[in-house]
C-alpha cells in the first residue's frame, strides 16, 4: 500500500493509541507534508537536470551543424564523407567531455539522401544522431526543424541547402514514480532533443 491510504491509516493508528499531546500532532503535520516536499525536491533536481541536457544538446547541435556546414560538399558522394565525420565527432566529443554518456554510440551509414544516422542503446542509455548534409528549407517562413531532420519545400521560393543535426537522448525520469506518493500518474517524454541548421558554405 503505498501513498495516501498508507499515511491515512497510519495517522489512524496514532490517534487510536492515545497520542493526542503536540508531538503527536507535529508527527502527523510532518508525515501530511513529508511526500508534498519529496515532489518539489525531486521535481526541481529532475526538470533542471532536463532542461540543462537539453541546452547541452542544442549547444552541440548547432556546433555539429556549423562544423559539417564549413566543410565542402565534394565528399558527400563516399561512403563516409568527412564533413558527416566532423559533425558526429562533435557530438561525440562535447558529450563525453561534459560527463554526458555517449551510449559507445558509432558512426552510422547512410539512411536517406544526404542523411545518415547513428544509434546507440546501451544499459539504459539510447542516443540517436542524424546528419543531413542536404537539408533544403525556403528563404522566408521556414519552420524550426524537426528531430528527423526532414528538408521543407520551399514551394515557390529559392531553397537554402543547410547542414541539419538532430540528437535524441534518453533520460531517467525520476519525478513520475515520486508523483505516484501522491496517487497520481505523471507521462513525460522518454527522450529530450535537439536539432539545429547551419547553411552549407561550400
Amino acid at each position: 500500500m503505498t501513498g495516501w491510504p498508507l499515511l491515512r491509516n497510519w495517522i489512524r493508528g496514532l490517534t487510536q493509541s492515545g497520542l493526542h499531546d503536540e508531538a503527536a500532532a507535529q508527527l502527523v503535520e510532518f508525515a501530511v507534508t513529508l511526500p508534498l516536499l519529496m515532489v518539489f525536491v525531486v521535481g526541481i533536481f529532475d526538470f533542471s537536470g532536463a532542461f540543462t541536457l537539453k541546452q547541452k544538446l542544442t549547444n552541440v547541435a548547432r556546433d555539429a551543424a556549423r562544423a559539417a556546414a564549413a566543410d565542402p560538399a565534394s565528399d558527400l558522394q563516399s561512403g563516409s564523407p568527412l564533413s558527416v565525420n566532423d559533425a558526429f565527432q562533435v557530438v561525440d566529443s562535447y558529450l563525453l567531455a561534459n560527463n554526458i554518456s555517449d551510449c559507445g554510440i558509432t558512426l552510422g551509414s547512410s539512411s536517406g539522401p544526404l542523411t545518415w544516422t547513428s544509434t546507440a542503446s546501451s544499459h539504459g542509455c539510447a542516443l540517436i544522431v542524424i546528419i543531413n548534409r542536404g537539408y533544403y528549407f525556403p528563404v522566408t517562413g521556414a519552420p524550426l526543424p524537426t528531430v528527423s531532420c526532414t528538408p521543407h519545400n520551399p514551394g515557390a521560393q529559392t531553397a537554402i541547402i543547410g547542414t541539419c543535426v538532430s540528437i535524441q537522448y534518453n533520460y531517467p525520469w525520476r519525478f513520475g514514480r515520486v508523483a505516484s506518493l501522491l496517487g497520481s500518474a505523471v507521462a513525460l517524454p522518454t527522450q529530450i532533443s535537439a536539432a539545429a541548421v547551419a547553411m552549407n558554405e561550400n
